[in-house]
């Protein structure tokens, strides 16, 4: 679904991101790992638009993507829920959700995505009339998810989903990944939190200092000597 070849990414003179390969297939969950400064949101900001690459290729559904504005891309079916959620606070959840639905791909399915949000995370339909900002932080956290997936996207990727969330709203977050790619999604997840994204994902990438340097199944990444004492405390 999604490929991406000898990406480079600079600011300035720093290099952000260099010789970046990276795969996802169709209908899978793929995780990108790596501590704070790694590099895994300029990989996904580049990826949806935000920033342009010095160098390398990004190719969705077989179409080179890279030199496209953000809202191109969304149009092609590429979602990103940022870290922090960015939701609109003084909108209500009705709101911030048919926001999500400005595209000519996602205003032809407003109802059908509609209903499946909301069967998919019933307490926005209860709380469809409150401000965002009332909501609980795990609450937050499926909104805009859910705002995401107004945008019918083919591929959505999630950034930092579970960051300040109590263990428990992890648990739901986490769980809510895995129903939205039982239901034919491809998920393309950023976190932190090795163990839970692993354990839920079907491939996952390391990155650190802005290259890749171990990449395979989630079940030998979690038994990798290297992900067990860096990342796992093991």
């Amino acid at each position: 679904m999604l490929e991406i070849r000898n990406l480079e990414v600079s600011y300035d003179d720093v290099v952000a991101l260099k010789g970046i390969h990276l795969k996802i297939e169709d209908q899978e969950v793929l995780s990108l790992l790596g501590a704070n400064g790694a590099g895994k949101t300029t990989m996904i900001n580049t990826i949806t638009g935000l920033l342009k690459p010095s160098h390398g290729e990004v190719s969705f559904q077989g179409q080179r993507i890279e030199g496209l504005e953000t809202y191109q891309i969304v149009e092609r079916g590429v979602t990103q829920v940022p870290e922090g959620r960015r939701l609109f606070p003084l909108m209500t959840v009705m709101d911030n959700l048919l926001i999500g639905a400005y595209t000519l791909r996602a205003e032809k399915k407003l109802q059908q995505n509609l209903q499946f949000v909301f069967s998919l995370l019933p307490v926005l339909g209860e709380r469809k009339g409150q401000l965002a900002k009332t909501l609980s932080g795990g609450e937050q956290q499926m909104l805009a998810i859910g705002r995401a997936l107004m945008a019918d996207p083919s591929l959505l990727i999630l950034d930092e989903p579970s960051l300040g969330l109590a263990p428990i709203l992890v648990e739901t977050i986490f769980q809510l990944i895995k129903d939205i790619n039982l239901q034919g999604n491809t998920v393309f997840l950023v976190e932190q939190n090795v163990q839970h994204s692993l354990e839920i994902s079907h491939r996952g990438y390391v990155l650190e200092n802005g290259q890749i340097v171990l990449e395979g199944k989630s079940g030998d990444l979690l038994q990798n000597q290297f992900i067990k004492e860096a990342y796992l405390g093991l």
